[in-house]
């Protein structure tokens, strides 16, 4: 299993064609307080940097990017009950989809872990 990071503050990790994505540590602690998670359906299919959601916290709305195509396979629906998560958990149980990879080549684009704490510091 690897894991990639976008400039966007999103995190991959990716297990053959599926990948589990979410928002780093480093995201949540500047979005403060999430107090809402809106989310697509599974089913959905999106572009890179194609909008697939909005986290709002008590400070910004801050809006999802797609780090590559693909298509939403199954939603955290925990979200929707407990947007705080995000804040507790973002690299963890706090992911936000589960998405099939539609061009595996889009995740040359990303970052690794050392290039993404480079990115942050």
């Amino acid at each position: 299993m690897a894991t990639y990071y976008s400039e966007e503050h999103e995190w991959l990790s990716v297990e053959g064609d599926t990948a589990t994505l979410g928002i780093t540590k480093h995201a949540a602690e500047q979005l403060g307080e999430v107090v809402f998670v809106e989310q697509q359906e599974a089913g959905d299919e999106f572009e890179k940097d194609g909008e697939i959601g909005v986290i709002e916290s008590v400070k910004a709305a801050s809006e999802l990017y797609a780090p590559v195509d693909g298509e939403i396979v199954e939603v955290n629906e925990a979200l929707a009950d407990n947007p705080g998560a995000l804040n507790e958990d973002p690299e963890g149980e706090a992911w936000i989809y589960k998405i099939k990879i539609s061009d595996a080549s889009q995740l040359e684009d990303l970052m690794d872990e050392a290039g993404y704490k480079a990115f942050i510091g």
